[in-house]
C-alpha cells in the first residue's frame, strides 16, 4: 500500500494550476445517460472517483472516448445494462447519481446502496422520496434500489434536508419528466449551477440553480453538447490553506475566488493577503497564522469539506479556535491523527477546541477519509521532522497529482510503496 513521506518546515511558494472539480465532473458524467447523443466534457480531473464512475458507465453500455485525460466524449446510445453493482458502488457514494438519469431516460434503474467515505450517515431517502413523488415505483431489496417508471411526471418536491446529490439527481430526472418540477430547499452549491449549465446546453429548461428553489420544465429529449467543468473549489481552498499554514506565497491559475467567499474570509482573518481576478487567486502570508473559529454549514457558508484543513491550520496558529461541525456526525476522525503529531485538540460532541502551538512533530499517521488525508498532508508540510501518511488512496479520490503540485511549490514530499 502506498504512503506519502513528507519532510516539513519549509514555506510553500510558487504557481500551480487548479484542476477541474470532482464534485462537478461526476454529475456531468452521469448527465450523459439523459441522451442518445454525444456529450463532450473538458477539464475532467484525473481522479480515482472519476475513473470509478467511468467504469460504472462503461459496464452499463456507455461508450467513452478519451484522446486527452482531461477531455472525453460519452454516448449512451447503446446502453444495455441499467445496473450499478455493489462492487463498483461500494467505494463511491456519488454513484447514486446514475439513478435519476437512468429512470428518466430508460425507465428503469437497479442501483446498489452507495458507500464512500466513513464520515457519517448520508442517506439517499431524499432521492427516493423525490422520485416517488414524480411517479416512480421504488423498492429496496437485498441492498439494491429497484426503480421503474413509464414516464416521470413533474411535481413540487420539498426536501427535508439540504442535499447536493439529491438536488442533482432530481434535477436531472426532472429534465425529461412531463410538466413542471419545483425543487424546494434545494442545495445552492456552485456544482449545482455547473450541472444546470451543462443540462441547459443539452436542451433542458432550468431556472433558479444556485438558489433554494429550482424549477425545471420537462422536455421530450435532450441532445449532446460541449461543456467545460468548473475548477475545484475544495482543491483551491486546500492549497490556499496549506500556504497560509506554512507562511508562504502562491499564485493559483484556473481558480475562482467567487465560489470561496467563506473560506477566503477565514484565511484573511488568519492573516493572509489575498488578491484575485476572473480565473486566478494570489495569496501571500507574511506572518504566523492567527486562530480562526468556524462553523460548517451548507453553501454559501463555510464548507464541511474544508473543516479538516482548517483544523491543521489552527493547530499551528496563535491563539485558540473553536470549530463546530454541523454537516456530518463523524467528521473529526483526523483529530486523533493530528494529536499524534502533538496537536492540542479537545473534542466535545460536534465541537473541537484547538489550541495552537508553534510546531507540530512529524509522525506516522493514517488517513481516514478524503479531506482528513488533505489535513494530514498540510500537517506534514508544517511539522518538524518526517511525517509518513498511510492509506493515501483517499487522496487519489479527490486531488489530482497532489504531490507533484506540492513539489512544484518547494515541498519535500514523495510517494513510496
Amino acid at each position: 500500500m502506498q504512503k506519502l513521506v513528507i519532510h516539513g518546515g519549509k514555506p510553500l511558494c510558487g504557481e500551480i494550476n487548479i484542476s477541474g472539480a470532482k464534485n462537478a465532473a461526476l454529475p456531468a458524467l452521469c448527465a450523459s445517460l439523459l441522451t442518445n447523443d454525444t456529450l463532450k466534457l473538458r477539464n475532467i480531473p484525473d481522479l480515482k472517483d472519476v475513473t470509478t464512475m467511468m467504469n460504472l458507465l462503461k459496464q452499463m453500455g456507455v461508450t467513452i472516448l478519451t484522446n486527452d485525460p482531461s477531455e472525453m466524449e460519452l454516448s449512451a446510445a447503446h446502453l444495455t445494462n441499467p445496473t450499478a453493482p455493489y462492487e463498483m458502488v461500494k467505494t463511491m457514494r456519488a454513484a447514486i447519481l446514475v439513478l435519476g438519469p437512468l429512470l428518466a431516460h430508460k425507465g428503469e434503474a437497479i442501483i446498489s446502496l452507495p458507500g464512500g467515505c466513513a464520515i457519517g450517515l448520508r442517506p439517499v431517502d431524499q432521492h427516493i422520496k423525490g422520485l416517488q413523488a414524480m411517479g416512480a415505483e421504488i423498492k429496496i431489496e437485498h441492498g439494491y434500489i429497484h426503480a421503474k417508471a413509464t414516464k416521470l411526471v413533474g411535481t413540487r418536491i420539498v426536501m427535508d434536508i439540504v442535499t447536493v446529490t439529491g438536488t442533482e439527481n432530481l434535477m436531472m430526472a426532472a429534465c425529461l419528466a412531463s410538466g413542471l418540477t419545483i425543487l424546494e430547499n434545494a442545495a445552492r452549491e456552485p456544482e449545482i449551477i455547473d450541472l444546470a449549465q451543462c443540462l441547459i446546453k443539452m436542451g433542458a429548461n432550468i431556472e433558479g440553480a444556485g438558489t433554494d428553489v429550482i424549477t425545471i420544465q420537462g422536455v421530450e429529449a435532450l441532445h449532446g453538447c460541449m461543456h467545460d467543468v468548473m475548477p475545484d473549489r475544495i482543491e483551491t481552498g486546500t492549497f490556499l490553506t496549506a500556504v497560509t499554514a506554512s507562511s508562504g506565497e502562491i499564485h493559483l491559475k484556473g481558480a475562482r475566488a467567487d465560489m470561496l467567499d467563506a473560506v477566503i474570509d477565514k484565511l484573511q482573518e488568519a492573516g493572509a493577503i489575498i488578491h484575485s481576478g476572473e480565473n486566478w487567486i494570489h495569496l501571500t502570508m507574511n506572518q504566523p497564522p492567527k486562530s480562526v473559529s468556524l462553523r460548517t454549514a451548507p453553501y454559501p457558508a463555510f464548507p464541511t469539506d474544508m473543516q479538516a484543513q482548517f483544523m491543521t491550520l489552527n493547530s499551528v496558529a496563535n491563539g485558540t479556535a473553536i470549530i463546530t461541525e454541523t454537516i456530518f456526525e463523524n467528521r473529526f476522525m483526523h483529530v486523533q491523527e493530528l494529536r499524534r503529531m502533538n496537536a492540542e485538540i479537545t473534542v466535545e460532541g460536534n465541537t473541537a477546541i484547538v489550541h495552537g502551538i508553534p510546531k507540530l512533530d512529524g509522525a506516522n499517521v493514517m488517513a481516514t477519509d478524503l479531506r482528513a488525508s488533505a489535513s494530514l498532508v498540510i500537517a506534514g508540510l508544517v511539522a518538524q521532522g518526517e511525517t509518513v501518511i498511510d492509506r493515501i488512496y483517499h487522496l487519489d479520490r479527490g486531488y489530482e497529482r497532489i504531490e507533484q503540485k506540492l513539489v512544484h511549490l518547494g515541498a519535500r514530499i514523495a510517494r513510496i510503496n
